[in-house]
């Protein structure tokens, strides 16, 4: 068959696992095409969006020191911010106690063995490519008697977060050769008639189809159907269609649409997705590219959430932010017209991340007295005022109690504190399980959060070696890999913060590889010199 354009390896997606994919392969000698649907000045996938946070197993702080940068971009830090870092190490048992526990056991072990046995080689690789980390200060940790306590074991994000994660793969790519074809969605995939091997996609490019050959095969890394109102409500349920969407608008399941077209296997928790407390007076259908990830509202644990009848609808301290931020969009939709509010005190507000909460991000609400907040609330849509200053006064007079009970313990951020609702004289139906604090010091502030979608869990089945498996045959489809969001099976109603972009980049070297070993084997069965 004869192709408009003819490559080694094409890679559909430009996000981090298509960047990812596409660079290695090019590094193992292949001659690359990444086709990306979007535009170049609104191209990057949900990668863009992201605060690029990546989870990795680490032997302590002097295993990370050596690629850290610091927040004036240069390499290392001062002894002196050294000395004031607590940091525990992050072990591969650590990685998959996590994994296990947020997604009930379901994860595939498979391919929770491959995440994690390779995620600290994925960061390595992303640093000797020229990525700079920076250990995240204002995310993972809080500044407790004199240190930085680092939590939850996720401790990197990329300096330029999302946007400089793009701009680094773009530029690493082109430094390899990888040709790069914007504003071109793939539409299908080509497959041998007899074989069903998969040598090519047709793509939509200046105007018209073109057919674009693959040596070794295609690389699907094309993201989830979180973009499609009609597919999250047909597979997340009823409601679904009125979530906002955290990141890029094109990703509406084109990958899962022309893999099943071919009879690929479809895997995973297609009922499931991240979702997260997003502002309510975001964009509905995409991502701001300008404040990208400031829109997330994660700051819960320090004080409550209510709906707009007034009432609790979570525990927000059942445990560390990035394990719980990624299901409690879906809670928030569960509430009557998909509302939330976020309340604190004093105390609570504080220690609020500015790049989250500030003004020029969010609309704050801020009183000195709870009784005239709750009266701005009722601006904002609080239907029952009177409900909403009981569920305050309950949750007050539970975490006096508790702390009455058990003055050996105290408030402290960077670990489950134990500082619950839950007393023995006075408790709440609903608790709170951690980092429970009175909220009676003014002034205090609020904000309206609604459920924001960032990608959805339902994907591909395949093998270890990133091959898509067909549905027939229970085999792998031959040319054929997926990477990223695409990838089903893996997390299950829940996710580790960190670990999307790091199994990104692992399954796409993976896929990277192996598409381009492929496409050496038949040059070398063929004949053919380079």
């Amino acid at each position: 068959m004869s192709f408009d354009e003819s490559f080694d390896v094409v890679v559909v997606g430009g996000g981090n696992a298509g960047f990812t994919a596409a660079t290695t392969a090019a590094q193992s000698g292949a001659r690359v095409c990444l086709v990306e649907k979007a535009p170049r000045e609104d191209a990057g996938g949900n990668s863009f969006y992201t605060a690029a946070a990546f989870r990795c197993c680490f032997d302590g702080l002097e295993d990370l020191l050596p690629n850290i940068f610091h927040s004036d971009g240069t390499r290392g830090l001062p002894q002196d911010l050294i000395d004031r870092i607590d940091m525990v190490p992050y072990t591969k048992t650590d990685f998959h106690a996590d994994i296990n526990r947020v997604t009930k056991g379901r994860a595939d072990p498979v391919l929770a063995d491959i995440l994690v046995d390779n995620s600290r080689e994925a960061v390595q690789w992303l640093t000797d490519n020229g990525a700079r980390f920076m250990l995240s200060f204002n995310r993972q940790a809080y500044f407790v008697d004199g240190k930085y306590k680092f939590w939850g074991g996720m401790v990197l994000t990329m300096a330029g977060q999302g946007k400089e994660l793009f701009e680094f793969h773009l530029n690493n790519a082109k430094r390899y050769g990888v040709v790069i074809h914007f504003d071109c969605p793939a539409v299908d995939l080509i497959a041998d008639p007899t074989t069903n091997e998969v040598i090519g996609v047709k793509v939509f490019r200046e105007g018209r189809l073109r057919t674009v050959g693959a040596r070794g095969g295609v690389i699907l890394a094309s993201g989830g159907f979180q973009a499609s109102p009609a597919l999250r409500a047909q597979y997340l349920g009823p409601g679904w269609d009125l979530a906002h969407v955290r990141g890029s608008k094109y990703n509406t399941g084109d990958g899962h649409t022309m893999a099943k077209r071919l009879g690929a296997k479809l895997e995973g928790n297609y009922s499931g997705c991240h979702s997260v407390a997003w502002d309510a007076n975001s964009p509905r259908a995409s991502g701001n590219r300008a404040l990208t990830n400031q829109y997330t509202k994660s700051g819960y644990p320090l004080g409550v959430m209510v709906n707009i009848d007034g009432k609790r609808f979570v525990d927000e301290g059942f445990d560390l932010r990035n394990f719980t931020y990624a299901v409690f969009g879906k809670e928030i939709l569960k509430q009557p017209q998909g509302i939330a509010l976020q309340v604190w005190d004093a105390d609570g507000s504080k220690l609020l991340r500015g790049e989250e909460y500030g003004d020029d991000v969010t609309t704050n609400l801020k009183a000195e007295t709870i009784d005239q907040l709750a009266d701005l609330l009722v601006t904002k849509g609080l239907r029952d005022k009177n409900r909403f200053l009981e569920t305050i006064s309950e949750f007050n007079q539970a975490c006096k109690s508790f702390r009455r009970e058990h003055p050996e313990k105290w408030f402290d951020p960077s670990v489950k504190d134990g500082m619950s609702t839950q007393g023995t004289e006075r408790y709440l139906g609903l608790g709170k399980t951690n980092w429970a604090m009175p909220i009676e010091r003014g002034p205090f502030q609020a904000v309206e959060v609604t459920c924001g979608i960032t990608f959805t869990f339902g994907g591909l089945a395949a093998t270890a070696g990133a091959e898509v498996v067909s549905e027939f045959t229970g085999s792998r489809i031959d040319g054929l890999w997926c990477a990223g969001e695409l990838l089903g099976g893996l997390f299950w109603d829940n996710y580790p913060g960190g670990s999307g972009l790091t199994m990104g980049t692992v399954m796409g070297r993976i896929a990277g590889r192996g598409a381009a070993e492929r496409a050496r084997d038949r040059k070398d069965r063929q004949g053919i010199t380079v």
